[in-house]
């Protein structure tokens, strides 16, 4: 194992982890934004009024990107499992 072996494998690591994360992060990001718009415009500034919509919400992304996040971690997994049969790099 080199040093650009393991860079790479840290790169692939983090990329992999990002594609995961991006998605439930831009929906609980649009849901923060039309409640912050809607309690803008209503004047009410109740500061947890904002929790349960993007927990609602979030979990709503869970059920409608799981498949394209398992497919994610899967082919990452086998990617992982297919090097250190190998031996070898990226």
């Amino acid at each position: 194992m080199t040093s650009d072996f393991i860079v790479a494998l840290v790169q692939e690591s983090v990329r992999t982890t990002l594609y995961l994360a991006a998605p439930l992060l831009f929906v609980s990001m649009a849901v923060g934004l039309i409640v912050s718009i809607v309690q803008a415009a209503t004047q009410i500034q109740e500061m947890t009024l904002v929790f349960v919509p993007k927990m609602l919400a979030v979990f709503a992304g869970v059920v409608l990107f799981a498949s394209f996040m398992l497919d994610t971690i899967a082919r990452f997994t086998y990617a992982i499992f297919d090097l250190v049969s190998r031996g070898g790099a990226l």
